[in-house]
C-alpha cells in the first residue's frame, strides 16, 4: 500500500471536479425505495377494491428485496412465493405467466434457476421502457388476479412491465 496515501487525493479531486456531474446525470435508472414502495402501495390500493389479500415483494435488477409487504389473511409460505416470482422475472426480464410457454418451448428451461410457471410476477421497466430495472412477485389470490394486482402496482408507480412496442 506505498501508493495509498495517492489514491484518496486523486479519488477526493476526481469527486469534487466538474467530472462527476455528466457520469451522474447518463447514471442507468434504477429502482430505488420510492419507487418499489410505490409499487406496493398500487397493489395494495388494487386488491382492496376486489376485497383481496396478497403477499407482494419487489425486487432490484439483481433480484434482492427493496419492499415488501404481507397484507393480512395470507399464510405461511406466501411471502416467500411472491419473493420467488418477483426473482423469476427479474432474472428472465418477463412474466412468470409467460414462463409456461417457455418451458414448454425451450428444452431445459424448466430446470434452469429462477423458473415459476405461475401467474404473478413482473419486471419492472423504468418509465421510458428502455431499463429493466427490477420486478414485483404478487401471490396469495388466483394467478391472473395475482398478475393483475403487480400490473397494477407497477402503473401506480409511474413504471412499466414491458418495453414498448416498436
Amino acid at each position: 500500500m506505498a501508493f495509498a496515501h495517492l489514491v484518496r487525493p486523486l479519488i477526493v479531486t476526481f469527486a469534487l471536479s466538474g467530472l462527476t456531474a455528466p457520469a451522474l446525470a447518463q447514471a442507468p435508472a434504477r429502482l430505488d425505495a420510492r419507487a418499489a414502495q410505490a409499487i406496493v402501495a398500487g397493489c395494495a390500493a388494487h386488491a382492496v377494491t376486489r376485497n383481496q389479500s396478497h403477499g407482494i415483494a419487489v425486487v432490484d435488477a439483481g433480484g434482492h428485496p427493496v419492499a415488501t409487504l404481507r397484507m393480512d389473511g395470507n399464510g405461511y409460505g406466501i411471502m416467500e412465493f411472491a419473493l420467488a416470482k418477483a426473482r423469476a422475472a427479474s432474472a428472465w426480464g418477463f412474466a412468470t405467466a409467460q414462463m409456461t410457454e417457455a418451458v414448454r418451448g425451450t428444452p431445459g428451461f424448466a430446470a434452469a434457476p429462477h423458473v415459476v410457471t405461475v401467474a404473478g410476477g413482473a419486471p419492472v421497466f423504468s418509465a421510458d421502457g428502455r431499463e429493466r430495472i427490477g420486478a414485483v412477485g404478487v401471490s396469495g389470490e388466483a394467478p391472473a388476479d395475482d398478475a393483475a394486482c403487480a400490473e397494477a402496482g407497477i402503473a401506480a408507480a409511474g413504471l412499466l412491465s414491458r418495453r414498448p412496442q416498436s
